[in-house]
């Protein structure tokens, strides 16, 4: 299985928080719904999950094995 780099897990893992935080204050609006769920998608098809509490898991999982300060990303060559 191809796995996310952890600068993409990452972000995926903060803009969801910070969605389902703007849906907590602001009510469930169907924009930021809309959002959620095309972030959850992407972070279970990331993480190769089914379901966004256990993508949550696994990405978090991942990022506490990645390097701190990987680089891989860059192409320097």
């Amino acid at each position: 299985m191809l796995m996310a780099h952890p600068a993409v897990l990452r972000d995926l893992i903060d803009q969801y928080e910070a969605l389902t935080t703007v849906g907590t204050i602001d009510g469930d609006c169907s924009q930021v719904r809309q959002r959620m769920d095309d972030i959850a998608y992407t972070l279970c098809v990331s993480t190769g999950t089914r379901d966004i509490d256990t993508a949550l898991i696994a990405a978090r999982h991942q990022l506490a094995d990645a390097r701190p300060l990987d680089d891989s990303v860059l192409n320097t060559a």
